[in-house]
C-alpha cells in the first residue's frame, strides 16, 4: 500500500501566488499532496501556476483571481472558495506589497493599501478559516513577514511597520493554537528575487545595491519546512538570522540611523 502524503485530502490556500515565493510555498504544499487554492489580482497567470502544479503533483489546483487589497477582499475570496464547494485546511498568507521612499513619496492609497493587503487581508483570511482549522485539530497558518519586521524602518516606514504586525500576530496566534494540532509560523525573508523588488523600488535603495537577492525556492522550502514543523519564526539566511537577532541590543537612535542610511537611495 502506498504511504499516504503528508497533506493529502487537504487544501492549502496560497495568495500572492502567480510569482515569487507565492508560486515555490504552492509547489512545497503540492509535493507534499496538499490539493491548492491559488489567488492572485491575475487570472491567467495563476491558471498557468495552477495548471502546472497540477500535472507536476497530481493534485487539485483552483485559480481564483481576487484582489486582496480592496475592503473585503478577504470575505470575497471565501465566498468565490465557498461557491465551488472547496474547503480551506492551511491559509498561506503571503500577498503583500512595499514602497520604496519617505511616507508622501507616494500617494496616499499606495500607503493605506499597504495596510489593506500586508494586515488587513491577511487578519481577514486567518480570521475566516480559523475556527474550522481548530475543530479538526490540523492545518494552520503561514505568514509572510520580513526581516524588516524586527524594527522600524525610515523612508519604508509603513512596510517595516505593516510587517512588525504580521510578525506579532504570528506569534501570538502560534501560542493561541499550541497543543491543538494547529501550526502557525511566520516566514521572515530578507532580500530575494521576486517582482515585489521592482514594484516597491527597493533595488535602487543602499540595501539592495550591497544585499544579493536570494532565489526565491530555497526561501519558501525553509518556510515551508518552519511550517510543518510548527516553528514560529523563521528567518532565513544565517547573516539575517544575525542581523535579526542583534537589533535588540543596539540603541534605539543608532537602529534607526542604521536602517535610515541603507533604505536612502544608493549614490
Amino acid at each position: 500500500m502506498a504511504r499516504r502524503k503528508l497533506g493529502e485530502g487537504q487544501t492549502a490556500l496560497v495568495t500572492g501566488a502567480s510569482a515569487g515565493i507565492g508560486v515555490d510555498l504552492a509547489e512545497c504544499f503540492a509535493r507534499d499532496g496538499y490539493d491548492l487554492i491559488l489567488s492572485a489580482r491575475s487570472q491567467d497567470a495563476l491558471q498557468e501556476v495552477a495548471n502546472r502544479l497540477s500535472a507536476t503533483h497530481a493534485v487539485k489546483a483552483h485559480a481564483i483571481a481576487q484582489d486582496l487589497g480592496a475592503y473585503g477582499g478577504g470575505s470575497a475570496l471565501a465566498g468565490a472558495i465557498a461557491a465551488k464547494g472547496l474547503n480551506v485546511d492551511v491559509v498561506v498568507n503571503n500577498a503583500g506589497y512595499g514602497h520604496a521612499g519617505a511616507l508622501t513619496s507616494s500617494d496616499m492609497q499606495t500607503q493605506l493599501g499597504m495596510i489593506d493587503l500586508n494586515v488587513r487581508a491577511l487578519v481577514e483570511l486567518t480570521y475566516i478559516y480559523w475556527d474550522r482549522m481548530l475543530a479538526n485539530k490540523r492545518g494552520g497558518v503561514l505568514n509572510v513577514a520580513s526581516t524588516a519586521a524586527f524594527q522600524p524602518g525610515p523612508l519604508m516606514a509603513n512596510y517595516y511597520a505593516s510587517k512588525a504586525y504580521v510578525l506579532s500576530f504570528s506569534e501570538a496566534m502560534w501560542e493561541e493554537a499550541r497543543g491543538t494540532g494547529v501550526h502557525v509560523s511566520c516566514l521572515c525573508p530578507g532580500p530575494t528575487v521576486s517582482k515585489f523588488r521592482e514594484r516597491a523600488g527597493t533595488g535602487k535603495t543602499n540595501l539592495g545595491q550591497r544585499s544579493k537577492a536570494v532565489p526565491s525556492a530555497p526561501v519558501a522550502r525553509a518556510g515551508y519546512n518552519a511550517w510543518k514543523s510548527n516553528r514560529p519564526v523563521i528567518v532565513t539566511g544565517a547573516q539575517n538570522s544575525f542581523q535579526a537577532g542583534l537589533v535588540k541590543f543596539l540603541p534605539r537612535k543608532t537602529l534607526l540611523k542604521i536602517v535610515r542610511n541603507v533604505q536612502s537611495p544608493a549614490t
